[in-house]
């Protein structure tokens, strides 16, 4: 099996807004471990919608707004720590993040969100709460603004709506 990288987009000039060089909002998307297998792993927990889908239909949706809107995926906790370090002196406004099995298990990632103080949405497709006990917890959701759980690929787009209504306001 081919070996995943982790994935990173930056949005065209276009995405930061016709009106000026800078965005109205920097929103960061962070995607955990086996999230680059989205479409292929188990479509029936997860559905057949890929991840570049997903981020597609966000980068759109944030473009419309006015922000800007970079996605990371990684199946390696320590790059989803740097790049949630990286966003502190990068000015990002808000993360939206799908720890994947990570947000089970990792008081490191927790610590990286609690260091930074930027505010996120804690996303999962599934719905983790009818799944296994070893799921019904996550070490993020005691520090997220919010959290959005069994809405499918959907949960994205709410969370990105979420940021955006928030950001957008000030």
């Amino acid at each position: 099996m081919k070996k995943a990288a982790s994935k990173k987009t930056k949005p065209s000039d276009e995405a930061i807004g016709a009106e000026s060089a800078q965005p109205r909002a920097r929103i960061l998307v962070l995607q955990g471990p086996n999230l680059n297998m989205l479409g292929v792993r188990e479509p029936g927990v997860y559905g057949r919608t890929t991840l570049a889908d997903i981020h597609q239909a966000m980068e759109d949706r944030a473009r419309a707004s006015g922000a800007q809107l970079e996605s990371f995926q990684s199946n390696h906790e320590g790059e989803l720590i740097d790049r949630i370090q990286a966003a502190y002196t990068e000015g990002v406004d808000f993360i939206i993040i799908n720890p994947g099995g990570f947000g089970h298990t990792s008081v490191a990632l927790r610590d990286a969100l609690a260091a930074v103080a930027i505010p996120f949405v804690e996303v999962h497709i599934s719905n983790v709460h009818a799944r296994e006990p070893f799921r019904h917890q996550t070490y993020l959701s005691a520090i997220a603004v919010g959290v959005i759980c069994g809405l499918g690929a959907e949960g994205y787009q709410y969370a990105l709506d979420f940021a955006l209504t928030k950001l957008l306001a000030r």
